[in-house]
């Protein structure tokens, strides 16, 4: 029989990446969701008739229902999952439906990480986070801690070039996500941290080099120190190409009235002015990303420092990739884990360079 699998906000940017990936590397039927059906029209992705167009709203909770129950693989792609709760994997353990998604926030993963026995207890496999970053990312992280015989420290630099390819979804995202302070691990503490703040300077390879990145909170800064308890420190920065956009937001993460940046109104300006922007500036820098993971630790009884990077020429289909190498996987029978898991604790490493590999992303390690 024929896999199929629903893909809830497909027509997105990030989602119809998805939505190609799977039509590429699996021979499932796939159904694309959206709200619009003028949408529906115009499916015109690379999968053919492999790809089919719903329209649907989540909130239709009944047509959501029967839609899980006719897939044997549900994959959450309508973000921002700021303001989502986790009713679609609710959903799914009822119907004992497998579910991944592209989630990219902390208060997301923490509802979802709660049906972890609901889903166990099903025998559904869940996982979150899933994507370039979080989810390669998490990955990369996973390579580098098993080179350790103690690791202690992890250091992730992620950098996108403009849009990255991306909607008006991820500019959203990222204006959402200097609203609050947040707390990081570091030093064997949760300490509170400030968005955007403490520029440092990485080096990236090619074609980017040194470039700025800037603390932001992210899933992985709370579900890495739970996947690997020796731990101590845990860092996400994040950066934009060109440089002036950094410049921009840390103005709107610490000039901006707080009272102002938490207004829908003045989010949603912003976002569509920043893709605006981007959609200029795409011609000029490009829509890559660089993800650069440093890892370090106690190795031979000595201190030493395991760095990878990965650069990729469109974030958003590097974040289809991320996503539906699991898709497959799960599809295949080869990667089963009941309960809801974020990439790092669900993937193991064989699995992730034999995923990477068959798409041709390269991940590059060296020393320090």
């Amino acid at each position: 029989m024929t896999d199929r699998v629903l893909i809830l906000g497909g027509r997105g940017r990030i989602g119809s990446s998805v939505a190609e990936d799977l039509a590429t590397h699996t021979h499932a039927q796939i159904t694309i969701t959206g709200r619009s059906p003028e949408i529906g029209r115009d499916v015109s992705l690379s999968g053919g008739e492999k790809i089919k167009y719903l329209v649907l709203d989540l909130a239709e909770i009944g047509k959501l229902q029967e839609a899980i129950a006719n897939s044997d693989l549900v994959i959450h792609c309508a973000g921002p999952f700021h303001y989502r709760d986790a009713n679609v994997l609710k959903l799914c353990i009822e119907q004992g439906v497998n579910y991944l998604d592209v989630s990219d926030h902390r208060s997301y993963t923490n509802k979802a990480v709660n049906y972890r026995e609901q889903a166990a207890v099903a025998g559904v496999t869940a996982i979150v986070n899933t994507g370039i970053f979080p989810g390669i990312s998490n990955s990369m992280v996973r390579q580098g801690v098993e080179q350790f015989d103690q690791a202690e420290k992890i250091h992730l630099s992620y950098l996108v070039s403009g849009s990255g390819g991306a909607g008006v979804t991820v500019m959203r995202t990222t204006f959402l996500g200097l609203q609050h302070p947040f707390v990081a691990w570091i030093d064997e503490k949760w300490q509170t941290i400030k968005p955007y703040s403490e520029r440092e300077i990485i080096e990236f390879p090619c074609p980017y080099g040194r470039s700025g990145v800037y603390w932001f909170d992210m899933p992985e800064t709370f579900t890495l120190p739970h996947a690997f308890p020796s731990i101590k420190t845990v860092i996400t920065k994040f950066g934009s190409i060109p440089d002036f956009y950094n410049h921009l937001t840390w103005i709107a993460a610490h000039i901006f009235p707080k009272q102002l940046m938490q207004q829908h109104r003045a989010i949603e300006f912003l976002s569509y002015v920043s893709h605006f922007m981007t959609d200029i500036t795409n011609r000029f820098s490009g829509i890559g990303v660089a993800v650069r993971s440093e890892v370090t630790g106690l190795k031979n009884g000595a201190t030493a420092v395991y760095c990878s990077t990965l650069v990729h020429e469109n974030t958003a289909v590097a974040s289809g990739c991320g996503t539906g190498s699991i898709a497959q996987l799960l599809l295949e029978g080869k990667l089963k884990k009941p309960g809801v898991w974020p990439v790092e604790e669900a993937l193991s490493t064989d699995l992730f360079e034999y995923a990477m590999q068959s798409r041709k992303i390269k991940i590059h390690h060296h020393w320090l």
